[in-house]
């Protein structure tokens, strides 16, 4: 069913996108917009829905909290992006793909990863990497655009199998539509009408770079015509919309009726609230006043509102819901950090055979350890 259907007390009728402007179904106050459609979800998945955007804005919170007491590597936060993240997951099912950035620390933990398995790398637990058996989520990308051209192989090999109820949703930034690998992943992905759906991330800015300096084009949407795709414009920053939008795009690439093109292209206009990553100073590059704009169309406030307006979250709940996700955070990151480990490891999987040179520092390491003693040796690495 498509999530503009008529199917619930919540729809009002389907909405239109006029020219450029995004696909929006509530206004900055979390108000349905005139002629929007509310998407077929229930009282219980909007509210965790809420309950899972909640969850990653503390996480990021915390997560740039313990960057810089030195318990996490460098970690790219998503304050202001995670509405879309968890949208987009929502949207999946099970059976589904997820190709991530390094910054959709969200939209994995909704697709099933678990928040240890999230905050495990940051802490140097290269088992964190692992991703389960029964998660079809792939492993984060550093590299910029490099899924792209994969979650396109992935997808038409589905297709060349004959899969039909299964299909590659896969993120990336607008910094990414400079590299080849987008031209490459959406060419393909267009000529053959693989079963995938690509979602920009339109965060204005590609670490410094801002979006009008990526491309002349007016949109990163109407790119799509080039390869063949749609292209639809949404409203990053409301849940809602970016839900609607995602899933109508994977059952088109799943069920295609009549002359509908698979792919899809999603730019979802968005916001970087604060730094690329916790390596980085966004004062340096563009002002305050610009971010404190885009807060004003926050993802959680105009969910929260539109939830209380609707009488499905209240006061009582969502102290609940805060005490529910300070809870998973605390749990999940004290079974990390209790994590012992070996500092020999940092020797392993560097090369197949370690060359004399490694095999020398890590003897130097061990000698180290020998003569000071865990205890010491822990000291000196702190």
């Amino acid at each position: 069913m498509s999530a503009y259907d008529d199917a619930d007390q919540h729809v009002n009728s389907e909405p239109t996108q006029l020219d450029d402007d995004p696909i929006r179904v509530l206004d900055e106050d979390g108000n349905v917009l005139p002629n929007a459609a509310v998407p077929d979800l229930s009282d219980e998945e909007l509210l965790a829905m809420y309950e899972d955007i909640a969850l990653a804005r503390r996480f990021d919170q915390r997560a740039i909290s313990l960057q810089r007491q030195g318990r996490i590597a460098t970690y790219a936060p998503m304050t202001g992006q995670e509405g879309a993240q968890v949208a987009t997951s929502y949207a999946l099912d099970d059976q589904d793909w997820l190709f991530p950035t390094y910054r959709e620390h969200a939209a994995k933990y909704v697709h099933g990863m678990s928040l240890e398995s999230l905050l495990k790398p940051l802490r140097g637990i290269r088992e964190g990497y692992a991703i389960p058996d029964d998660v079809n989520v792939m492993p984060e990308y550093i590299p910029i655009a490099t899924q792209l051209p994969q979650a396109m192989g992935m997808a038409w090999g589905q297709q060349l199998q004959g899969q039909t109820d299964s299909a590659v949703l896969c993120h990336f930034g607008d910094g990414a539509t400079s590299e080849g690998d987008f031209h490459e992943g959406l060419n393909f992905a267009g000529v053959f009408d693989v079963p995938a759906v690509f979602v920009c991330n339109n965060n204005q800015w590609a670490i410094s770079v801002p979006r009008d300096r990526q491309t002349a084009s007016e949109t990163i949407a109407q790119k799509a015509a080039a390869y063949g795709l749609e292209g639809v414009r949404v409203d990053g920053l409301d849940p809602l919309a970016m839900y609607a939008v995602t899933r109508d795009a994977l059952a088109k690439a799943k069920n295609p009726t009549g002359d509908e093109r698979r792919p899809t292209l999603i730019e979802a206009v968005q916001y970087r609230y604060g730094a690329h990553t916790t390596a980085d100073d966004p004062s340096v590059y563009r002002e305050e006043d610009e971010a404190d704009a885009w807060r004003q169309k926050d993802p959680l406030d105009r969910l929260r509102n539109y939830l209380s307006a609707e009488g499905i979250l209240d006061e009582a709940v969502d102290a609940e819901i805060d005490d529910r996700v300070d809870a998973q955070i605390d749990d999940a990151l004290a079974t990390v950090e209790a994590v012992e480990t070996d500092p020999e490891r940092i020797f392993e999987h560097v090369y197949e055979e370690m060359p004399e040179r490694l095999r020398e520092q890590r003897d130097e390491l061990l000698a180290l350890r020998d003569k000071y003693g865990d205890d010491a040796f822990s000291e000196v690495l702190e």
